[in-house]
């Protein structure tokens, strides 16, 4: 027979890490090391980051392009495809997504997660500088966006006032900018809903008309009187004299007299045809905070800082800066992150306080002495854990106190398990040192391959892909690192206190607890244990079928990834019809505001016409601007799971009745950003068989019981004025190609003929328009001038204007023309069975040749998240089943142990049932540190046993006998994991609610199941096999 592989000899001695004598013996270098480790946890603890959320930064850099008066066809044609083209070469691209509407493009190109943010940031900031000569000449602004969790505004200001100016209240926010700029951890301040200064050049188009001038003259003389280029120098004897001659315009009486045209000993200045002064260009941004007129100024931190520190100071700083505006201006604030924070933080510390008093009061049966030893576990592992999150970087946020309170319930096990022994070897009649010795030695082995085990079926979790890897991974590291330190605590300083505190005569069958289990044990347990053993066959066959009928749940239980963020605020978004004029969407958001009141648990109501909020969310994204949109954010005084939805639902009936609007009431989720729950993309190169498709997904989308909110985008099309240019007869005329197009811009959308730079350095753009109160007319084109070969000519005269229409947008991915049709979920609907019903449903549209569906929304995200989970849990089991071939040297005992793992799933499952939630991302996550934890429980049961018979006790007296001195320690582990999770089961959150209730409901499966299951397999597989 081939001989069997052992551990070697060192590995299967009684200390198998050498350093159990030295730490009980030499205790005191012991307390001197814990010390130290317990003082650099608490300084860690104190100085730590805190935030609600993880501080990361995401793939994802957006380049963002405003050409006024543009079309998205041109948008796409010079500004997206360009871009485009030189951001898909780069490495690591995974794919590049653009959006082109009226006036602006964005274009966001997502890399690889494993990546490096700012150096994927420098390359697509170099690519497209090569290229922005190429780009059109009337590119306005070109803007490069990182995104990351703390581009999330950390506060929102509010300078509010009906009576004071727009240049005022400029002043008071770049002031206010100022000082928030100067506060410590502060990014960056940026200013909202104010107008742009400029110098405006109103031209009169009459009196050109009468100097038979074109409006392009007015901005040439301009642009030549401003140009700002240093002549040079000359010597004069001993002296260098710079020369000054002109340049940037110094103040608007310069700009009023820059001449225009001169003949006949007459000149024709600027003044003469046009009125000069400041003003502000068009402003596509209104705001308001609680109805009064505002503008925002708002606040972002730098990474790995403190919020809680960010944010006192710089509302200190606000508060001293309140003292000095004027009567009629009032700053307020709008928004507070800090609330949320303090919040949720506030909820988790009462909850890790709820579970450790459930752990303390689990410890009884070991008696007050012993449970005194296991609980100095508690403060020593933890503050270690938290030494190891810091040291990796983390912030102290929900996750990572999600992932401590997991490991409150685990990290006693190890020391549970070796105080219980020692206590049993005192009741054996040992001396406390050598009980403490012995005790430890004997079960160091099953402790370590335990703790190891639990360590693997975590240690994955640190590295899942995608954003949803990096949302969650502070979760998995302070588990790792909390049960890590629980093990070195377990097997050193845990036996040097035992041996100091437990009772040198501990009585026979223990206190009164531990004798009211021992006894239940032998009466209930014992007799049922003897019949699996005698009919293992049974046995197994009613596990089976109570196991798969669990597994039958799964279809009824559905999937999601993952649930709403509980946050006391959300958003209503707006959108008017294509083409709605700002004043029309002002009036539906302001139907908004006034459909919010009345209401007890709202505080306050932040309205913004023209475009979104600002992000005040680390998934937020918002990067239109048009004047059919708007966006209301609605602070509330806190959110529970009942009047949350309530209030919602009441605003969502309300809005049916407003102006005509698409109204969507945004509440928060947590994880990677998504549009929309349900959204179906439809790819092919022609815009009009596009937007029949679309018309027909809506359609088919609409019918789809869980679904409502369904947006196409495409679904009307923008009306536009075609100009109807007669080329012909405008080269009659002596009119240059291209002329008409520029008198016309230069007219409507003004053009920039210079810059004017004042006393104090700053410098504004001196524009050239049509006065703001009418050139938006049509009647404005009959003002309009077109220089010719005879001076100039009527517009009128070359061009007959036409209604016409144009698709509202166009978007793309992967250089591929796509539309989206997207829903949001009804109220008591999953969004895994909608999405799988839109899909059914889709079979029945027909789709031309060239033309395809892709998957968008949530079910894309998850994809790609859940997708990254098949080879984590494979090493995750692979892991572990390494551990316990180390461990049993063979694979019986391995097969032995890991037959438990359906049993915690089915338990796991079945409380996803009864609890009414989903198979989430963190229930997954649940289901894979499950799997560590409870083959840690069989472990002590299968090695106790193989100890037994190595020992001579035969096989069945050697599983029965096992079976009872083990239970009391795996009722224990199993007791106070289950206590440490319950509050957060409690919580209701479902973020980490779904992952504590697998843990809870697979604990207390395998645990009862277990005892009777794991004994019988052990007598199958091993019997036959009399050497241990």
């Amino acid at each position: 027979m081939a001989a069997k592989w052992q551990f070697p000899p060192r590995l299967r001695a009684a200390d198998p890490v050498g350093f159990i004598d030295f730490a009980v013996k030499r205790w005191q270098i012991t307390l001197v090391a814990f010390a130290l480790l317990f003082a650099i946890g608490l300084s860690a603890f104190l100085t730590i980051p805190r935030s609600v959320d993880p501080h990361f930064p995401s793939p994802f850099i957006n380049v963002v392009a405003v050409v006024p008066g543009a079309e998205p066809s041109d948008m796409e044609t010079t500004i997206a495809k360009p871009i485009e083209d030189v951001i898909q070469g780069l490495d690591g691209i995974v794919r590049v997504q653009s959006r082109s509407t009226d006036s602006s493009a964005v274009i966001t190109a997502e890399f690889s997660w494993s990546g490096d943010p700012d150096r994927n940031y420098d390359e697509v900031v170099r690519e497209v500088n090569a290229i922005r000569g190429t780009l059109p000449s009337a590119l306005q602004r070109l803007e490069f966006q990182k995104t990351r969790t703390t581009e999330a505004a950390v506060l929102q200001f509010a300078l509010v006032s009906d009576t004071a100016s727009y240049r005022r209240l400029e002043k008071l926010a770049k002031d206010l900018r100022e000082r928030m700029n100067r506060v410590p951890g502060v990014r960056n301040s940026r200013a909202w809903a104010i107008p742009t200064p400029e110098v405006r050049v109103a031209i009169d188009s009459g009196r050109l008309a009468q100097l038979g001038l074109p409006v392009t003259a007015v901005t040439d003389a301009l642009r030549a009187g401003s140009t700002d280029l240093p002549p040079g120098a000359v010597q004069s004897g001993d002296q260098r004299l710079n020369v000054q001659a002109g340049g940037a315009f110094r103040s608007v009486d310069e700009v009023s007299d820059v001449p225009v045209r001169a003949a006949a000993g007459n000149v024709v200045r600027v003044k003469d045809v046009a009125a000069v002064g400041w003003g502000y260009e068009e402003q596509p941004h209104y705001a308001r905070y609680n109805g009064k007129r505002a503008v925002w100024v708002t606040i972002t931190q730098k990474d790995g800082l403190n919020v809680l520190d960010i944010r006192n100071a710089a509302i200190a700083a606000a508060a001293n800066y309140r003292k000095l505006l004027p009567p009629d201006v009032k700053l307020e604030v709008g928004f507070d992150q800090s609330f949320d924070i303090a919040r949720k933080l506030d909820q988790l510390g009462r909850d890790f306080s709820i579970a450790l008093a459930i752990v303390l009061i689990t410890l009884l049966p070991l008696g007050w002495r012993a449970s005194l030893v296991v609980m100095v576990s508690v403060p020593l592992s933890l503050m270690i854990g938290v030494a190891v999150l810091a040291f990796c970087g983390f912030t102290l946020n929900q996750l990572a106190i999600s992932g401590f309170i997991i490991a409150l319930g685990l990290l006693v096990d190890d020391s549970i398990v070796v105080t219980e022994n020692i206590a049993r070897h005192l009741r054996d009649g040992e001396d406390r040192e050598a009980a403490a010795l012995s005790g430890t030695k004997e079960i160091a082995v099953a402790v370590i391959g335990c703790t190891f085990v639990l360590l693997f079926a975590f240690l994955p979790l640190a590295f899942l892909p995608e954003g949803a890897g990096k949302f969650t991974r502070s979760l998995p590291v302070a588990v790792l690192g909390t049960v890590a330190a629980s093990l070195l605590v377990s097997l050193t300083i845990v036996p040097f206190l035992a041996s100091r505190i437990l009772p040198a005569n501990e009585p026979e069958h223990g206190n009164r607890f531990l004798q009211v289990i021992q006894g239940g044990i032998q009466r209930f347990y014992a007799p049922v244990l003897h019949w699996g053993l005698g009919n293992p066959w049974k046995a197994m066959a009613a596990a089976t079928v109570v196991v798969f009928s669990g597994f039958a749940l799964v279809p009824f239980i559905g999937s999601s990834l993952f649930p709403p963020a509980g946050a006391s605020y959300f958003l209503v978004g707006v959108t008017a019809p294509e083409g709605a004029a700002i004043t029309q969407t002002d009036r539906a958001v302001k139907f908004v505001e006034a459909a919010t009141k009345g209401e007890p648990e709202v505080v306050d109501v932040l309205a913004n016409v023209g475009r979104g909020n600002p992000q005040i969310f680390y998934n937020q994204r918002n990067f239109d601007q048009r004047s059919n949109i708007g966006e209301v954010l609605v602070n509330l005084k806190s959110w529970d799971e009942v009047h949350g939805p309530e209030l919602v639902a009441r605003l969502r009936k309300r809005l049916e009745a407003g102006p005509e609007a698409q109204y969507v009431v945004k509440v928060f989720q947590n994880g990677p950003p998504v549009d929309a729950p349900i959204q179906v993309k439809i790819v092919g190169p022609d815009l009009d068989m596009l937007k029949r498709l679309a018309g027909e997904v809506e359609a088919v989308m609409r019918r789809v019981p869980g679904t409502r909110d369904v947006v196409n985008a495409v679904a009307v099309d923008r009306p536009r004025l075609e100009l109807g240019l007669d080329a012909g007869k405008a080269a009659l005329l002596g009119v240059q190609p291209g002329a008409p197009r520029r008198a016309l811009r230069l007219a409507l959308a003004g053009e920039a003929a210079g810059r004017l730079r004042d006393n104090e350095g700053d410098s504004y753009s001196v524009v050239v328009r049509l006065p703001l109160d009418r050139r938006h007319e049509v009647s404005a084109l009959n003002d309009v001038f077109v220089p010719a070969a005879a001076g100039a000519v009527p517009l009128r005269e070359i061009a007959t204007p036409r209604l016409d229409s144009a698709p509202p947008r166009i978007n793309r991915e992967r250089q591929q023309r796509l539309v989206f049709v997207q829903s949001q979920i009804a109220d008591g609907f999953l969004t895994a069975k909608v999405n799988t019903a839109v899909y059914d449903a889709l079979k029945a549209v027909k789709l031309p040749e060239g033309y395809r569906f892709d998957v968008g929304g949530e079910a894309d995200v998850a994809a790609r998240s859940f997708g990254g989970l098949g080879p984590i849990i494979a090493i995750a089991v692979f892991g572990i089943l390494g551990v316990l071939v180390i461990e049993f040297g063979r694979f019986r005992e391995t097969a032995v142990v890991a037959g438990v793992i359906p049993l915690g799933i089915f338990g796991g499952i079945l409380a996803l049932f009864l609890t009414g939630n989903s198979i989430s991302y963190t229930a997954v996550i649940g289901f894979i540190a499950l799997i560590g934890i409870e083959i840690k429980n069989s472990i002590l049961l299968v090695d106790f046993t193989t100890q037994l018979r190595r020992k001579g006790m035969a096989l069945r007296p050697a599983i029965e006998r096992a079976g009872e001195v083990r239970f009391l320690p795996v009722l224990l582990t199993s007791v106070t994991a289950i206590g440490g999770l319950l509050p957060l089961a409690l919580s209701g959150s479902g973020l980490y609610s779904p992952l504590a209730w697998v843990i809870i409901g697979g604990l207390v499966s395998s645990t009862l199941l277990s005892r009777i299951v794991t004994p019988v397999m052990y007598l199958l597989i091993v019997r036959g096999h009399e050497v241990a």
